[in-house]
């Protein structure tokens, strides 16, 4: 099990650690600050900078055998490191931010909108939710507004923690019928933007909405009798 330090500290650019494994799948480490792809989250790219000054660039980074089993995915070619050598694990902070911004503002669309979300993906600088919203026509201008209107008001943005029992007894806390908020370990982290939203989440967020910066609903596609897609990206 990997210790994931980005899920406390979601601006932490790097972090030091230890070659738990490397072989054909990725490079396992005892702790890292890299996102696996997840929940419709892209996973992070960086590199590991070795003592001896060797450099790993990582291509991607993708779940394991658990849920907390993190895999950093070399460039193809690249040396392994041994087991037990000591790294310093950096991301790439730039498109990791993009991902960050991009995520939060997917947790405002779907207050905006009223249906089950259906499935979803954080791409850098873009993004979509579908929804189950049958005999529902949606206005772009409108969602557009209300989105830069949400980011310009700078609520605060905050996880914390409920129990697995906790969650059973408030279903409604979880729309996404896609995916499930991961349950098993006891406990269940909640992404909150305050006065706005408040939903099961494991993926990295901003400290406030109005970080976001502006953005626009750039089509909204049918996708089924009941499936409505609606695409964002940042405004140029």
């Amino acid at each position: 099990m990997t210790e994931l330090v980005f899920r406390a500290e979601p601006y932490t650019k790097s972090c030091e650690a230890k070659v738990v494994s490397a072989d054909e799948r990725g490079i396992r480490l005892d702790r890292t600050v890299f996102y696996a792809e997840s929940g419709g989250q892209m996973g992070d790219t960086g590199v590991l900078r070795l003592a001896d000054g060797r450099t790993v660039q990582i291509a991607n980074t993708v779940k394991g055998d658990s849920h907390d089993d993190v895999l950093h995915v070399p460039v193809a070619g690249s040396e392994l490191p041994a087991a037990g050598a000591t790294v310093n694990a950096e991301i790439d902070w730039d498109r990791r931010h993009r991902l960050m911004r991009m995520h939060t503002c997917l947790h405002l669309l779907s207050s905006i909108i009223k249906g089950d979300v259906t499935g979803g993906q954080v791409s850098d600088g873009k993004g979509r939710l579908d929804f189950n919203l049958p005999d529902t026509a949606l206005d772009k201008i409108h969602i557009t507004a209300e989105l830069n209107r949400l980011v310009g008001e700078d609520h605060p943005v905050q996880s914390r923690w409920i129990t697995d029992e906790e969650l059973m007894a408030k279903p409604e806390l979880v729309r996404t019928m896609s995916v499930k908020p991961p349950m098993g370990s006891g406990r269940v982290r909640l992404l909150e933007i305050e006065g706005v939203d408040l939903q099961p989440c494991g993926g990295t967020h901003v400290a406030r909405t109005g970080e976001i910066g502006a953005v626009e609903v750039t089509k909204i596609e049918n996708k089924g009798r009941q499936n409505r897609r609606v695409n964002i990206a940042f405004a140029v």
